[in-house]
């Protein structure tokens, strides 16, 4: 059978504002649909954290700090288009669907801003959220996933990649010692370009990754996203996801879908990663707790709050 989870969903694509897409009942079951379709039995929505207006002063412009004023006024577009949403509509929405039985959870994907994770840990500490997956998207104002944008999708043919890959993964940990969510989603991100770093370097980082993951109890991100980049792989790579059992972190599979037509994509080759890394069950949550669900087996319960 098909892995049982797409615990990274999205609303909304990057090319929309959150405000021109609904978010009504019957949406979401068109989600769940296409995902029971594909052999998976719940899904958490995760939409990005700054999406919403509520967060954009958490934020508090960190892009500004950066010494490239290009990069700088390239991400405060980037906020300025995409924090439209209001997170207590997007909230009630999905206690909507789980209160008519839908088989979902209610997430947030948490982009890292540096030094500021507290003021967001703060900030969220009042909804009942189920599952918060943690992400690096920007290293300093350097949106590096963004690949379709000027000045940030050039900037990798002026950054030594190596250095590219150690930042990531000391924000990586500096997101995940910040105790503020649950997963790492898509824990090797930094590699979606091709780019690889020395074999040594490649290796330092992902220890360095698996180990924050393991202090800090958090469970990793098995994701098809990465199929879909120039990488051609899911994320982590195999070496990482080794690792990442030989520490004792827990996985989640994801899609990483932004709109329905991806959900639950891929559940197959997602469960035989898992599989030939060694893991049986999958890590799921309620009320950010965590229980775990074999491989196969639909989670009892899905839709209950």
């Amino acid at each position: 059978m098909a892995a049982v989870l797409d615990y990274h969903v999205h609303l909304w694509p990057h090319s929309e504002q959150a405000e021109s897409a609904g978010h009504r009942l019957e949406r979401l079951a068109t989600y769940t649909e296409l995902a029971a379709s594909r052999g998976v039995g719940e899904i958490a929505l995760t939409e990005h954290i700054f999406r919403f207006v509520q967060v954009r002063e958490l934020a508090a412009e960190f892009w500004r700090a950066d010494a490239d004023a290009a990069l700088a006024v390239q991400t405060g577009r980037y906020f300025d288009f995409h924090a439209t949403a209001d997170l207590d509509a997007y909230v009630e929405a999905v206690l909507e669907a789980k209160r008519a039985g839908l088989p979902v959870v209610l997430g947030l994907e948490v982009d890292y801003f540096p030094g500021r994770m507290e003021a967001v840990a703060r900030a969220l500490a009042g909804y009942p959220f189920d599952v918060l997956l943690g992400s690096v998207h920007w290293l300093g104002a350097w949106g590096f996933d963004n690949l379709d944008g000027e000045p940030s999708a050039s900037e990798w043919d002026r950054r030594v990649t190596g250095d590219v890959w150690r930042a990531y993964a000391e924000a990586i940990d500096e997101l995940a010692a910040s105790s503020t969510v649950d997963v790492l989603a898509h824990p090797d991100l930094v590699k979606l370009t091709g780019r690889r770093p020395p074999a040594a370097v490649i290796d330092e980082c992902e220890e360095r990754i698996a180990d924050a993951a393991r202090r800090s109890g958090l469970a990793a991100e098995i994701s098809s996203a990465g199929m879909r980049k120039p990488v051609g792989e899911a994320y982590p790579a195999p070496t990482l996801l080794a690792k990442f059992f030989a520490n004792g972190v827990p996985v989640t599979t994801a899609s990483d879908s932004h709109g329905p037509d991806l959900v639950g994509s891929n559940p197959t080759e997602l469960a035989g990663l898992a599989r030939a890394a060694g893991y049986g069950s999958l890590r799921a949550f309620r009320q950010r707790r965590p229980h775990d669900v074999p491989i196969g087996a639909p989670p009892a319960e899905a839709g209950r709050s």
